[in-house]
């Protein structure tokens, strides 16, 4: 039997009353027209010809619970019949926080909705006025209860490097999120994409762009507080597309491996950590779970020659460590 898998259906823009200064869904989703619920089936039919069973139908984007309720009503009920024969297990989908109410909730999870991600994106209201995000930080705080009370699983997604926001903004955002006490939590610092307000803002020289290694950086700090909270960070960037990647992300934080990115920073900022005792000149061997060995050597060995660059090291090697084996570890160390 196949193994589980996600079906996704993108619904962009889907009922969002308002345009936040970064978003065009179209071209982030790389889909150009709202879903229906004839969209649902061809793209359940296509993971059942595939021997898919047990599957998460997720719609992305859009603001899924503003949407007129006939339209939720069709893509959902799209989906029921292959809940009964087992194809779909479950459903998710994303919204926006002041979209969400018990009575909402409750049609949701009669269609077999279990988990619901809401767009936080930033925790301090100077930011989401700068954005356009055209809600509130307690509208999150009261919609992620909403969620929670009504035995649905909470997703919350959180962006860095908006309009108005900065580093200690962020970090604020990330604990407030983390107090929340989401399932995961999804990452997604800021890309300027063509055609958007944000666009014109960054030409005019009123935006900063958040670069890859802002980002990069800011996001080693961020993930450990989720870490540290036992929530686990699921996405860190944008998915790729080909319009993205063809020219559509003008500026910012757009990278095809920015998650690896950032796990590599952390590995990097553990090792130095272990090597600031080791001596200059020494040959030293660091461990770090098998899974992770890419990450710790860094893109074209960078974590390799910055850190033995740093620490005047002879050399610098990393092996495999079994799987439990969470952090870097110094393995050995000559001189």
């Amino acid at each position: 039997m196949a193994r589980a898998r996600i079906i996704p259906v993108f619904v962009p823009h889907l009922g969002c009353p308002n345009g936040c200064v970064f978003c065009d869904q179209r071209r982030i989703s790389g889909s150009l027209l709202p879903a229906c619920g004839a969209d649902v089936i061809r793209a359940v039919d296509r993971a059942e010809a595939l021997g898919i069973t047990g599957a998460e139908l997720a719609f992305y984007g859009g603001s899924f619970t503003a949407v007129d309720s006939a339209l939720q009503r069709e893509l959902l009920s799209a989906a029921q019949p292959y809940r009964e024969r087992g194809v779909v297990a479950s459903i998710r989908l994303s919204t926006r926080p002041d979209a969400v109410d018990e009575q909402k909730l409750a049609m949701l999870k009669g269609y077999g909705v279990a988990t619901v991600e809401l767009g936080a994106q930033s925790m301090c209201d100077e930011v989401l006025r700068a954005s356009g995000r055209g809600h509130a930080a307690a509208d999150t705080v009261r919609a992620a209860g909403l969620v929670k009370a009504a035995g649905l699983r909470l997703v919350l997604q959180m962006m860095t490097g908006l309009p108005g926001s900065d580093r200690e903004k962020d970090l604020l955002s990330a604990r407030r999120i983390a107090a929340l006490g989401p399932e995961s939590v999804r990452i997604y610092p800021t890309v300027v994409v063509r055609g958007t307000p944000l666009e014109a803002m960054w030409r005019a020289g009123t935006y900063a762009e958040h670069t890859v290694a802002d980002a990069v950086a800011l996001c080693a700090d961020i993930v450990p507080v989720f870490e540290a909270a036992g929530i686990p960070v699921i996405r860190l960037g944008l998915n790729p597309t080909q319009e993205l990647s063809a020219g559509a992300a003008v500026a910012g934080a757009y990278h095809p491996a920015l998650g690896e990115l950032v796990r590599s920073e952390m590995l990097r900022r553990q090792a130095a950590a272990l090597l600031a005792a080791v001596p200059p000149g020494s040959a030293v061997t660091l461990g770090v779970d098998r899974r992770r060995i890419s990450a710790m050597t860094g893109w074209r060995r960078s974590n390799i020659r910055a850190l033995t660059e740093a620490f005047s090291l002879r050399s610098l090697s990393v092996k495999p460590l079994p799987e439990a084996e969470e952090n870097v570890v110094l393995v050995d160390v000559r001189r």
